[in-house]
């Protein structure tokens, strides 16, 4: 039974994680938006300096004092459409799936490790007489198989950012990675195997909210639905709990994506101090140089990436269940 559960979750997962991975590869581009600006290069420090706390105004920016220094406003943001529509015009069809190596090996660490242990947790956590699973045991479970699936599955995860950033880059500064293989080589061989699990914490944090929310929201979502007799165990029930638990999962877990995101990308160069010292230090100065919305960069290609994965994930697997039944 645990078993079948590892096995019914990664297929899910999979078929998933590959049909949005050109949506996660949007969000990816949006979440680095302005990172220049929250991580100078140090000749750029003394500049950045004068960029107003909190960057509310962003026409303040650019007001000259007499004896400053003037400091350009920062670039104008771009919408998903866009962003979708310059990746396709300066780097073609294929670079919409850039990573997607990385995504594959990255479902079938992460994703098959926390839906198979939710499941296990599930099973142990149900009142055997009602058949239910109380609201927080069912997050718990889901802090629990998050927190175990990102820790296994976060040199993927890793790669598979730095593969989805790398065509932003000037053609000078692109790592060009070959594969996920190669991406986990050579940061392994360059940075250090250290490196691999770089924005770990950031990304079990991640997992935890997100597996918490998603999964026990999910289930919770359709008992209620069930419940209450406004729909049948079926394809519209399975749809409509998905979608409410994806937004659910979205809504909690975007600022740390996006912090996740900027120190799992950024460029760490011998002999010199990386651009964030830590998730803290990458929060603080994204606030400073781009306002506390800045966290949630990305938020429409992540609702719009998350939403369908998480019905395209559900969906899957509760076809899956049904031809696994009798395993």
């Amino acid at each position: 039974m645990g078993v079948k559960g590892f096995v019914e979750g990664g297929i899910a997962s999979i078929v998933a994680g590959c049909s949005t991975h050109p949506l996660d590869l949007i969000k990816v581009r949006m979440q680095l938006q302005g990172e220049n600006a929250a991580a100078p290069n140090p000749a750029a420090a003394a500049s950045q300096n004068l960029r107003p706390a909190y960057a509310f105004n962003n026409a303040s920016a650019t007001t000259v004092r007499p004896g400053s220094i003037p400091v350009p406003p920062p670039p104008a943001r771009i919408g998903p459409i866009a962003v979708g529509v310059r990746i396709f015009q300066t780097e073609g069809v294929p670079a919409l799936f850039s990573g997607v190596s990385a995504t594959v090996l990255r479902q079938c660490l992460y994703s098959t490790t926390r839906m198979g242990i939710y499941d296990i947790l599930k099973t142990k956590w149900t009142d055997p007489n009602s058949g239910n699973m109380p609201l927080v045991s069912k997050i718990g479970a889901g802090l629990i198989a998050g927190g175990i699936g990102a820790a296994v599955g976060n040199p993927a995860d890793v790669a598979m950012v730095r593969m989805q950033a790398d065509g932003r880059l000037p053609q000078s500064q692109r790592r060009n990675y070959k594969s996920v293989i190669d991406a986990i080589q050579r940061m392994a061989k360059q940075e250090g195997v250290t490196s691999l699990w770089r924005g770990s914490s950031l990304t079990v944090n991640r997992a935890m909210i997100v597996t918490a929310s998603q999964l026990a929201s999910y289930d919770q979502f359709k008992e209620t639905i069930l419940a209450k007799n406004l729909m049948k165990d079926g394809l519209g029930t399975h749809v409509t709990a998905s979608f409410a638990a994806g937004f659910v999962a979205t809504c909690t877990s975007n600022p740390i994506d996006v912090i996740k995101t900027r120190v799992m990308n950024m460029k760490v160069e011998p002999g010199t101090p990386p651009p964030y010292s830590g998730a803290v230090d990458c929060a603080m100065k994204t606030i400073r140089a781009e306002g506390p919305m800045a966290l949630y960069k990305g938020f429409i290609p992540t609702i719009s990436r998350q939403g369908p994965f998480t019905v395209i994930l559900f969906v899957t697997l509760e076809q899956v269940r049904k031809l696994f039944k009798d395993f």
